[in-house]
């Protein structure tokens, strides 16, 4: 049940008819009687998983509590003198309990997703070693939006462990913040102090609300339809053929393969906070407009925002504010220089950061190594830095100006495909042939003889294609002015806002690319 099927649409609709005719103290039910229903209709029996995670985070909140006002009682009572042991006391029993319900999501996590990857390469050694392999490959089938709904159930363990709120009481409402249906498959991933109160509360009937999540929706529609599954064809083509392509081919294959995947992930995220704003209900955003770039640090933090947020609040701080490097960043300071003294602890929580985001993609060490790209990016980047900004002083270049920041955005952009090519290529062997072959035999011939619109995309595809990119762009620089195109539109009188729906709704039904010769882009994130 993709969120482009007819089913998620009726279930979508049926949802959001009984959420409003009920009582608002039970429309909370509604979105999760519908929300499990979605679920198992995806998962069948691997519901068992969410429902563990669900249990395990609700009674390891309450076991936190239960310490927290325990401790807030007995310190009354307390010598001043063995306040500071029973409070070390008290903390190393908060910390086992968080971090047993971590391993044990965690551990479900791993088990399910990476066993057969741990075992090949436990295997692939033992076998240049001349050793027997010992590790069984074992049939798991991963249960829907593992990856993230663990990420979100960690982030409220962890959460309630820092004291950031107190774990709520009402299982009903950690099992809605979890397996709340529109952002189960692909995210964004969720926090509680942002999703759980906004689901557990009931909301009037909006009718802004209603039709601008449905532009939200059709706009998400046309990304994919219009254009995710259009690249589709070409990009497929020569990725799974890529021995018999090169040059302009491969070049061409690997642009539209970030056209494509941000329009189906983008897309995505549209029709899933337009799902959920029909409810009165505001999802973290994971798209701001990320091939606008002047940095890869920048793209990141504009792409898959909420993954790289959980990532930073949980890896990178976990690490590079640990008591450990704190005082081994300030030996370095001391003995070597301020700069070191910062840079090595960052340097470490990164790579821990990048490692983590690799495998998170996949069980496969393309990758791990597809992580540790950006990692290598971001790690010289911030090592050149103090010596680029010396250089342009010197040469009395303006790093403000047009032609600087055009610079920018094009290496930008140039290193980002790179590491979308590497992203979609089967295995590192294939991304590094595939990236040579672009030099190889390099010509616009198969432009200029047509060759080139006879692999998936004909003409009139690639026509539509640019029109539609141009329209992103378009939309993206407005926006990025701090208009809201939705809202604009809302504005406008009648007339010329239907018009606009009615538009949005006939592109999409007329340049979708859905039929015979066309084979749709599956939701690539809800493997994940």
């Amino acid at each position: 049940m993709g969120y482009t099927s007819f089913a998620y649409l009726g279930l979508l609709a049926a949802s959001f008819f009984f959420y409003m005719i009920l009582p608002l103290k039970h429309r909370w039910k509604v979105l999760l009687l519908f929300s499990y229903a979605f679920y198992f209709l995806n998962s069948g029996k691997y519901i068992v998983f969410i429902l563990l995670s669900t249990v395990s985070i609700y009674l390891t909140g309450l076991m936190l509590n239960k310490i927290d006002d325990g401790f807030a009682v007995a310190k009354k009572g307390i010598p001043k003198e063995n306040k500071k042991e029973y409070k070390a006391v008290i903390a190393w029993q908060k910390k086992f309990v968080c971090v047993l319900a971590v391993l044990f999501n965690l551990g479900i996590l791993v088990f399910l997703k990476y066993f057969n990857f741990l075992g090949g390469s436990v295997n692939g050694l033992l076998k240049l070693l001349h050793l027997s392999p010992s590790v069984p490959v074992l049939n798991l089938m991963l249960p829907l939006g593992i990856s993230f709904y663990t990420m979100s159930a960690i982030s409220y363990v962890v959460d309630v462990y820092r004291g950031k709120y107190r774990a709520t009481d009402q299982l009903g409402k950690v099992a809605l913040f979890l397996v709340f249906f529109p952002h189960i498959v692909e995210g964004p991933i969720g926090r509680f102090d942002l999703l759980a109160d906004q689901l557990y509360e009931g909301h009037k009937f909006n009718y802004n609300n209603m039709m601008l999540g449905l532009q939200l929706i059709f706009w998400g529609l046309f990304k994919k339809f219009v254009l995710a599954d259009r690249a589709n064809m070409l990009v497929t083509t020569v990725f799974k053929n890529y021995m018999e392509y090169d040059g302009i081919y491969v070049v061409v294959a690997m642009l539209l393969y970030t056209l494509l995947l941000y329009a189906e992930f983008s897309g995505c995220m549209d029709i899933v906070m337009g799902s959920a704003q029909m409810f009165g209900i505001t999802m973290s955003k994971n798209f701001e407009r990320p091939f606008i770039s002047k940095t890869v640090s920048e793209f990141w933090r504009r792409w898959h925002m909420t993954l790289g947020s959980w990532f930073r609040d949980y890896v990178f701080y976990s690490v590079s504010l640990s008591k450990t490097f704190m005082k081994f960043s300030k030996k370095i300071k001391e003995k070597l220089s301020p700069f070191l003294g910062s840079m090595i602890p960052a340097a470490v929580a990164m790579f821990a950061v990048w490692f983590s985001t690799g495998i998170w993609h996949g069980a496969s060490w393309k990758y791990v190594a597809y992580g540790l790209y950006y990692y290598v990016i971001m790690l010289i980047g911030m090592l050149i830095e103090p010596a680029t900004v010396k250089v342009c002083e010197k040469i009395h270049l303006n790093r403000k100006s047009v032609g600087y920041r055009l610079f920018q955005l094009v290496r930008t952009f140039i290193l980002v495909n790179i590491g979308m090519l590497m992203f979609r290529a089967d295995t590192f062997s294939s991304f590094m042939h595939m990236l040579g072959s672009m030099f190889t035999g390099f010509s616009f011939a198969p432009v200029a003889d047509g060759s080139i619109f006879e692999i998936g995309c004909d003409i009139k595809d690639f026509a539509v294609l640019i029109i539609g990119a141009l329209i992103l762009l378009a939309v993206g620089l407005y926006e990025e002015k701090g208009h809201s195109v939705r809202e604009t539109v809302a504005r406008q009188n009648i007339v010329v806002r239907w018009i606009c729906y009615y538009a949005l709704i006939f592109i999409v039904l007329i340049f979708g690319a859905y039929g015979r010769g066309y084979q749709a882009a599956g939701f690539i994130y809800a493997q994940f």
